[in-house]
């Protein structure tokens, strides 16, 4: 009876053994966030927005210093340059030059590269702020209607609808029309800034707030939830330690998603006349500008509309493969 058991056991013994010549390799565990970036990883696409999108962000924090690196000012005239009967940039592509890369505006002569430049640090700014006021209204709305439901979830969810169907550009234009030119210690373009910031963001939290409460209805019934009840958890640890941590990937990529649809917004209003004032350089109100000129100097509409295009382009593209690393069930 001890014979068979005695080579069993020291069977099992040579096969729990590990070859000569070869060490034993252990198993490293990963965390969620590392398997999302394997993944986001191997989607190129994505990773080439992801580089525009930080080459963005690096241009509209260092514009002046790029600006003083070509010698332009976004604000110079270069009347010299401008043909004084069409009022359009000499030489050929708008007045492209060693001197100015992109051209100069028609009329005043200003650089357009310094002016794109300075451009994108409105873009960014409101794109990232009025996203970041979006986030956080959602956030918070949205984790309370979906975990304490009731008559908190019914206002609150009537509250979305109104805002949803509210008409936000006319809004921001009437808004801005009666502000005053001064305000907390802002002028200007400043409070224009200001306004579009709190506005976007304000009309853009019940899209994530719909996502955040959908997604905290499905995971207030999950057994680790009621596991952390059955111990005595309350609501405010279950909240900040068992729910928030888990609206992390669908917030992250919702946010991507939002902060080219800010831009865009930030670029109708300027071009619509409402949004920064001038001589400040944005993006929209140089495409409004150069209506006039399109048939002249068909290159001062391209090269604006070039950008936005490009940086909206840049964020889908990198929020599409935020998307599909965090969510590997929803990749097309």
């Amino acid at each position: 009876m001890t014979a068979p058991l005695h080579e069993e056991t020291t069977a099992k013994t040579a096969v729990a053994e590990p070859a000569p010549g070869k060490t034993e390799t252990s198993i490293e565990g990963r965390s969620l966030g590392r398997i999302a970036w394997e993944r986001l990883k191997r989607d190129k696409v994505a990773l080439v927005g992801g580089a525009i999108v930080l080459l963005l962000i690096l241009v509209a924090i260092f514009a002046p210093a790029l600006t003083a690196l070509t010698g332009q000012s976004p604000n110079e005239r270069h009347e010299n340059l401008i043909d004084p009967l069409f009022s359009t940039p000499k030489g050929a592509f708008g007045g492209m030059s060693g001197e100015h890369l992109l051209g100069v505006e028609p009329v005043s002569g200003r650089d357009i590269l310094a002016r794109i430049l300075y451009g994108a640090r409105v873009s960014i700014l409101v794109g990232f702020l009025s996203a970041f006021v979006a986030v956080v209204f959602g956030t918070i709305l949205g984790t309370l209607t979906g975990y304490f439901g009731g008559w908190l979830d019914a206002v609150i969810s009537r509250v979305m609808d109104m805002l949803l169907a509210f008409p936000q550009l006319l809004f921001i234009i009437s808004l801005i029309s009666v502000m005053p030119n001064n305000m907390f210690g802002l002028t200007g373009t400043g409070v224009r800034l200001l306004v579009m910031i709190v506005v976007i963001g304000f009309f853009g939290w019940p899209y994530i707030g719909r996502i955040v409460r959908g997604q905290v209805l499905s995971l207030r019934e999950r057994e680790y939830i009621e596991a952390a009840r059955s111990l005595g958890a309350g609501r405010g640890y279950i909240i900040g330690k068992e729910l928030l941590p888990n609206l992390v990937a669908p917030i992250t990529v919702y946010t991507t998603l939002m902060i080219p649809t800010n831009i865009l917004t930030e670029a109708a209003l300027s071009f619509l006349g409402v949004g920064v004032k001038p001589p400040t350089a944005s993006w929209g109100s140089m495409l409004s500008d150069a209506v006039t000129y399109y048939e002249s100097d068909p290159m001062y509409m391209i090269i604006p509309g070039v950008a936005i295009f490009i940086t909206v382009l840049a964020f889908n593209l990198f929020g599409d493969g935020v998307r599909d690393a965090l969510d590997p069930k929803g990749t097309r």
